[in-house]
C-alpha cells in the first residue's frame, strides 16, 4: 500500500507549461519558492535539498531530459513532494504525494490539479487521485500510457479522456460519470469506499 497521491499524465507539449501551472498553484495557496529560503527546493538523489532559483528549475523542466523531484509549499514547514517525468510516449507525468497533509491541504493540492488539468492548453490524459493509497502510482502508467487493457484498482477519482474513460466505465457498474470539460470525464464510485 502506497502513500495517499494523484498522479497528473498529460500530453508533451511544444512549449512547457511549467509557468502557467506554477500561477495556477499560487491562486490556490500553494507555492513553488519556499517561503523562508526564497528559492524553489529540488530534491536530488540523495535526498538532500537543493536551492534553485525558479526560473533555472522552468528552464531544466524545459528541457525535458531528466526526472526532477521538487517541492510545492503551503507553509516554510508543509510542503508536497512532486516527481516530474518525461515518458518517452509523448508524456509528462508529474506523481504529487499527500501523505503527510492535513485533510484540507491534500483538498487544495487536488483543487489545484483539477484547476491545472482543465485550466492549461497542454491537453491531459489522465489524473488519478489516490488520496488513502490504494494502489502505486505506477500502476497505471500501462493502462494510460499503451492503453493497456488490465485496468489498476480504482481510486478515489479518475479524470480521464477516451477510450481510458470507457474501459474504465465498462469495467465496473459502480461509477458515476461527469464531463468536466476539456474532453475530460471525471469518474467516481457511486459508493465511496
Amino acid at each position: 500500500m502506497a502513500d495517499g497521491f494523484i498522479r497528473w499524465y498529460r500530453e508533451s507539449g511544444a512549449t512547457s507549461v511549467f509557468g502557467e501551472q506554477v500561477k495556477i498553484f499560487e491562486a490556490h495557496g500553494i507555492e513553488l519558492v519556499h517561503p523562508a529560503k526564497g528559492a524553489a527546493v529540488v530534491i536530488d538523489i540523495e535526498g538532500e535539498h537543493v536551492l534553485m532559483r525558479p526560473e533555472e528549475l522552468g528552464r531544466l523542466l524545459d528541457l525535458r531530459f531528466a526526472s526532477i523531484t521538487m517541492d510545492w509549499w503551503f507553509s516554510a514547514d508543509t510542503n508536497v513532494i512532486d516527481e516530474y517525468a518525461y515518458q518517452p510516449f509523448g508524456c509528462e507525468i508529474q506523481t504529487l504525494w499527500l501523505d503527510g497533509l492535513t485533510l484540507e491541504e491534500a483538498d487544495t493540492v487536488e483543487a489545484a490539479v483539477v484547476a491545472a488539468v482543465t485550466g492549461l492548453p497542454t491537453p491531459t490524459r489522465a489524473a488519478i487521485v489516490d488520496r488513502r493509497g490504494k494502489g502505486d502510482p505506477d500502476d497505471w502508467d500501462s493502462a494510460v500510457l499503451s492503453g493497456g487493457e488490465r485496468l489498476p484498482t480504482f481510486p478515489d477519482r479518475v479524470l480521464a479522456r477516451e477510450p481510458l474513460t470507457e474501459r474504465l466505465l465498462r469495467s465496473s457498474q459502480e461509477l458515476r460519470s461527469e464531463e468536466i470539460g476539456a474532453g475530460l470525464t471525471l469518474l467516481s464510485p457511486v459508493r465511496p469506499y
